[in-house]
Formats: C-alpha cells, sequence, structure tokens
C-alpha cells in the first residue's frame, strides 16, 4: 500500500513537470512565430516614416532584384532636378530611338511613344509613377543625363549621397538588361538586373517622401489617362492595388511602387498614413502560402500583414523629454570660468514608435564626448549624446544613418573669469601643488 502511495505521488510529480515544461517550450516559440508576422517573402521591412525607426525586418540586409521599384531612384533624381530648375515640368523630350523601340513593346509596362513625337516631362512622368512605364523612364533618363549610361553615374552617386548598400544599378528602369534589345547602358552585362536590400530600397522611400513629398500626389492616382484628347490616348491603370478604390484598398495607402520581374519577383514599396502616423513597408520576391511568386496579390498581402502589425500594436511614445537631465550627468566641468560646473540636458525631445505599453523598455543615457569645457561656454554648446536602448535587446535601430543622436547641450553660459582673478587663481593653484608636493 505503501509502495502504491509512493507511485502514485511520483506519476503526479512527472506529470506536474512534464505539463510545465511544455508550457516553457510553448512560450519561445509563440514569440517567435509573432515576430515572423507569418510574412511569405524573401525580405521584408517596416519602418516609421516620421522618425525612420524600423519596427520589423526580415533578411533586410539581404540584397535582391528590385525589377520597378528602382524607379523610385528615378524619381528622386527628377524631382531633386526639377526643384534645382535644371528640369522643367512642360519641358520637351524627342524620343530617341532606344526609348522608342523600347515603348512598342507591350509585353513590358509601356505607353507607346511615336518615334517622331514630343512629349512633357510631366507626361514621362506621371507615366513612370502611374502605370510604370518603362520607355518613359528612359526618355526622363536621357533628358536629365543626356543618355541612360551616364544617367547610371547619377543613380550611383545619388546612392552614396543617401546612405543605401548593397546594391547595384544597371539601367534605370529596373528592366532585366535582356529585355532591352541590345541597347542596355554601355559597360553594363546583357543579363544585368538592378539589385538593393530591403533596408536600401526603404531607406530610398524614407528620402524620397522626406525630401519630395510631392510624390505622394501623383502615386496615390488609381487611374489617368495618358494623352488624354488625343489618338494615343491610352488608359493608365496604377499597380498598386492597395490604392482607394482598387481591388486590394487598404485605408490610408497612398504610394509608392511596385515591381516584378522574373528574377524579382513579386515586390512592393508601400506607404500608408493614419491619422498622425505614417509607415513604409517593403515586401521582395513574395509568394503566396503555397510558394507561388506568380501571384500579384502575395505582394499586397504581405503589405497588409506589416502595415496591420504598425498600425494596431504600435504607437508613439516620449522616450526623452526636452531639457531632461540625467542622474549622474547634469553637470560639466569649466576650466578657467566664473563657475566651476555647467548644467547640461537633452537638446530636444525624443517621441518614437515602439510597441504599445513598451516605452518603459527603453532606457536613455549619456554620453559625454567632452568631459570638461574652456570657458568662455556659450548657452547651447554640445557636450555630447543620449543612447537609446531596449533592456531586452528587441530592438532594430534607425534606417537612416545619417539621423543624428539626440544632443546633449548646456543649458546657460558661462563667462571666463578676468585676468586679476586667473592670476590669484593661478597663484592658489601653485602653492597648492607645492604644498601637496612638500608634504
Amino acid at each position: 500500500m505503501k509502495n502504491l502511495r509512493k507511485n502514485t505521488i511520483m506519476q503526479l510529480t512527472l506529470s506536474v513537470v512534464m505539463f510545465v515544461s511544455m508550457i516553457l517550450l510553448a512560450v519561445p516559440h509563440q514569440a517567435k512565430a509573432a515576430e515572423n508576422l507569418g510574412i511569405h517573402a524573401k525580405a521584408a521591412i517596416l519602418i516609421d516614416a516620421d522618425t525612420g525607426k524600423i519596427l520589423y525586418e526580415k533578411n533586410a540586409g539581404k540584397s535582391l532584384g528590385i525589377a520597378s521599384m528602382s524607379k523610385m531612384m528615378t524619381e528622386y533624381i527628377l524631382l531633386d532636378q526639377v526643384k534645382a530648375g535644371k528640369i522643367k515640368w512642360d519641358q520637351k523630350y524627342k524620343v530617341s530611338d532606344y526609348a522608342y523601340k523600347i515603348s512598342q513593346d507591350r509585353a513590358l509596362s509601356n505607353v507607346p511613344l511615336r518615334a517622331d513625337g514630343e512629349y512633357t516631362i510631366r507626361e514621362l512622368y506621371d507615366a513612370m509613377a502611374i502605370y510604370s512605364a518603362n520607355a518613359a523612364t528612359i526618355a526622363i533618363a536621357e533628358t536629365i543625363a543626356g543618355s541612360e549610361t551616364e544617367f547610371l553615374k547619377l543613380m550611383n552617386k545619388k546612392a552614396k549621397e543617401l546612405g543605401l548598400t548593397n546594391y547595384e544599378f544597371f539601367n534605370s528602369s529596373g528592366l532585366n538588361n535582356a529585355q532591352l534589345q541590345g541597347m542596355q547602358p554601355a559597360g553594363t552585362p546583357n543579363k544585368g538586373e538592378n539589385k538593393m536590400s530591403a533596408r536600401s530600397v526603404a531607406l530610398l522611400a524614407y528620402r524620397l517622401l522626406k525630401d519630395h513629398p510631392e510624390v505622394l500626389e501623383t502615386s496615390s492616382i488609381p487611374s489617368k489617362v495618358f494623352r488624354k484628347g488625343t489618338d494615343d490616348a491610352i488608359k493608365m491603370d496604377n499597380w498598386n492595388f492597395m490604392l482607394k478604390g482598387l481591388v486590394f484598398e487598404y485605408e490610408g495607402v497612398d504610394g509608392l511602387k511596385t515591381g516584378t520581374t522574373d528574377y524579382a519577383g513579386q515586390c512592393f514599396t508601400g506607404t500608408a498614413k493614419r491619422g498622425n502616423t505614417r509607415l513604409i513597408s517593403v515586401v521582395m520576391d513574395a509568394t503566396d502560402a503555397d510558394g507561388n511568386n506568380e501571384n500579384k496579390k502575395a505582394r499586397f498581402d504581405a503589405t497588409k500583414t506589416l502595415f496591420d502589425y504598425g498600425f494596431n500594436q504600435f504607437s508613439t511614445e516620449k522616450i526623452v523629454s526636452k531639457g531632461q537631465t540625467f542622474k549622474g550627468n547634469e553637470t560639466v566641468a569649466v576650466e578657467n570660468g566664473k563657475e566651476k560646473q555647467v548644467k547640461v540636458a537633452a537638446k530636444e525631445e525624443l517621441s518614437m514608435m515602439v510597441k504599445t505599453n513598451d516605452a518603459k523598455e527603453y532606457t536613455a543615457n549619456v554620453v559625454l564626448d567632452k568631459k570638461s569645457l574652456n570657458a568662455p561656454v556659450k548657452k547651447g554648446e554640445v557636450v555630447g549624446h543620449i543612447e537609446v536602448k531596449n533592456k531586452a535587446g528587441k530592438d532594430y535601430g534607425f534606417i537612416d544613418p545619417k539621423i543624428k543622436a539626440l544632443e546633449v547641450v548646456t543649458t546657460e553660459a558661462v563667462e571666463e573669469k578676468g585676468w586679476f582673478t586667473k592670476v590669484f587663481s593661478a597663484i592658489g593653484d601653485f602653492f597648492s601643488n607645492l604644498w601637496n608636493k612638500v608634504f
């Protein structure tokens, strides 16, 4: 009887241990599944368009085909040129043999151009931004740089300026060079195709919206007629099916650029705004649940998942207040000043998107770049910066390497000592040092 009771207790104990173990094993698995979000794409990223805070990423550093998402770079350079007054919207373009031949290939996304035709830059831009017209993109590149070969130099130069990494540009449109009928830019491979990492695509989109927000005025147009009222009139339907009124409409979507080739698969850089929050997402080589990469719905399904995640699970929280001081670093020493210390504090407020109720997981620490200052000291002089860290290490950082760290500055001015005070201070220091040496 005693042994029976003992065996029963042991069995109950083992059952409890197994039950608890199953629960503990299940928790990390569920957390991992939640982090993966079920995104069916080779790479993906989601960022806050205001601060550049990265909210989610998957294989975001891997270089992959970007197809017509390349046109965001062409848009960026064109809008730069327009802003600088170097290109006019009503400026006329005479069709080159290259642009004409590519425009006649309706298997590609194109508006046919006449060999003897003239088109305004505005017409070509609309065709590129709305309909992803490839020949129109080539025409814009030729207008800006004289040839697409020269335009590639501008693309690479701008990429470097923006801080992009893991990229290769072989043409302005994002087509495979094999589709350019042997007329691809000089020095580029016959089957070359543009590549970039999801992180760099997101950075390009981020800077495009920051520097040229007017791009949304065109990217948000669901449909427009090219050369309306002429014999060449063609309806251009936007390939971004998440726009208002289209088949996969998603509240707040107003851009930005799709891309599809055999090499790149289904790609999409999307942006949506709700209230004061704007998000930017990138999905690359998206597939449906069965692994089919020819299903155009797949890239929009993945984008919807990312947007739902961002809008539903994140909120903007204040991490650092303007004028905030930090224990242990309230002041910095001042040499030759009327005051021996000067107060320092955060120059600006830092608010960023974090998982709702997760702000407490972030800590802000001061890193002093200057341990002391020489008088005179001006108010607002930078003495260091603030590092923000997540306690659990679950943080992707910011998309733009050029985003300046939050600065720590002096909150008051300190005047330099007068010559009389300096003399007596020097005498005092001399005898103090002498006393220390003797005794």
